[in-house]
């Protein structure tokens, strides 16, 4: 069973940054595509941003892009999403999420694997 791990969340005012990880377990890494989605109270989990299984392919939402970078390492089974000038309205619980396979999908839905979420809260 794959199992994903998140950290890197916490508290930081708006224009700072963070750095989310995502350790992944219990399966064949280089095989996934993985990807970011991101929830906040009472809305519906969004995507953020994907990576392809040898990271040379990646897609983030509109709403981040130029701000946030998605990136992995297959040699450490780790994927990252960097966050650069935080805004207030980024604050939701993060997810990593891996499927198996080569596309970058946008849906929630299509992703077979979740973690249990690190919550970003940006303060104005």
């Amino acid at each position: 069973q794959v199992q994903l791990v998140e950290s890197g969340g916490g508290l930081v005012q708006a224009g700072g940054s963070l750095r989310l990880s995502c350790s992944a377990s219990g399966g064949t890494f280089n095989s996934f595509t993985m990807a970011w989605f991101r929830q906040a109270p009472g809305q519906e989990r969004e995507f953020v941003g994907a990576i392809s299984r040898n990271g040379d392919v990646t897609n983030v939402a509109g709403s981040v892009k130029g701000r946030f970078t998605i990136s992995r390492d297959n040699a450490k089974n780790m994927v990252f999403l960097q966050m650069n000038s935080l805004k207030p309205e980024d604050t939701a619980v993060y997810y990593c999420t891996a499927r198996d396979g080569n596309m970058l999908s946008l849906s929630a839905q299509n992703y077979d694997y979740w973690g249990q979420g690190t919550q970003v809260t940006v303060s104005s």
